[in-house]
């Protein structure tokens, strides 16, 4: 019978696993396709606002005629929508792009992964879940791996304002993971996304009005993988590829897999993102990012061994607590 069971169950981890595994990796293109896009003489603010604004024009009215229902929400839910819009949303693109402003991109992107670490102290110290051994190992290594690949040893100049930024870009995706996985078990991950863009949106394009941009900026030339194409149909796939598809996909896993398992899988967001960059804007992957590629993957499979019904159970006396 536990055989049965067991087996019964692991057809939906995996596609939740790789549902999630799918979300990282559709953001992952988001950083070649937005430098693209910078290249072109766009700024990161520039950028972060019309993908957001772009993103949230595109999806609400989709919800709004294929699953109206999903998008009615009470004001008990306002706190939980404001949250995840202005953190898991607006605050990790404008803290993430304050930070590459002011000091190196891998530098930047090492401090937005400790997220997943943070996600775990928390389901460990807030809930009182114990985790097993094999998770904490894995978020250990896919940490070390993740500095290979970024290469933080390059360039120089650290910025005390930089790193505050990376850090609270990693608050604000740890905000993501948390927020995320209870909305996505009490709404509709189609409408508490297109709310939360919509919340997410507002701040970014205060900063950076898009429709403040000069004239012929969606006419400028991107390249890509050696072809040049127009800004605007780049900006597209940065708002469907790299925004909807990985926001949705992404509350989707929330809902049925452990946010501390979660967590741990976006920390291959920086191995594709070096992968992506290498076929589309020809920055090579040197030995140390292809070694570091190696441990993230090595991590994050160690992770996944210690089973979504452990982490989500946990073990000792305290287990049984959630807030």
């Amino acid at each position: 019978m536990a055989l049965t069971e067991k087996a019964g169950r692991a057809p939906g981890r995996g596609r939740v696993t790789a549902l999630s595994a799918l979300s990282w990796v559709l953001f992952a293109s988001s950083g070649s396709l937005a430098a693209a896009v910078m290249a072109a003489g766009w700024s990161p603010a520039a950028v972060t606002s019309v993908r957001l604004a772009s993103a949230a024009a595109l999806l609400v009215p989709v919800v709004a005629v294929l699953r109206p229902g999903s998008l009615r929400f009470g004001r008990a839910d306002l706190r939980l929508l404001l949250g995840y819009g202005l953190l898991g949303v607006g605050g990790v693109q404008l803290l993430f792009f304050v930070a590459v402003a002011r000091i190196p991109v891998g530098v930047a992107m090492v401090l937005v992964n400790v997220a997943p670490a943070l996600v775990a102290l928390w389901v460990r110290v807030v809930r009182g879940t114990r985790l097993p051994r094999l998770v904490w190992a894995g978020i250990a290594l896919a940490s070390v791996g993740s500095v290979l690949v970024a290469q933080v040893w390059q360039g120089t100049g650290l910025d005390l304002l930089g790193v505050a930024a990376g850090l609270g870009a990693a608050l604000c995706s740890a905000g993501y993971f948390l927020l995320g996985e209870h909305g996505a078990r009490r709404h509709d991950p189609a409408g508490f996304t297109a709310a939360g863009l919509v919340i997410g949106a507002v701040p970014v394009a205060v900063l950076a009005p898009p429709w403040t941009l000069p004239p012929g900026s969606l006419t400028a030339v991107a390249v890509l993988g050696g072809a040049r194409v127009p800004v605007w149909p780049v900006l597209l796939a940065l708002a469907v590829i790299g925004t909807v598809l990985p926001y949705l996909a992404g509350l989707r896993a929330l809902r049925d897999l452990p946010v501390a398992l979660a967590g741990v899988l976006a920390l291959l967001e920086p191995v594709v993102a070096a992968a992506l960059a290498w076929l589309l804007l020809g920055q090579a992957l040197g030995p140390a990012q292809l070694a570091g590629a190696v441990i993230v993957l090595t991590g994050a499979v160690l992770v996944q061994l210690a089973g979504p019904e452990n982490v989500a159970a946990g073990r000792g006396p305290r287990s049984g607590r959630r807030p």
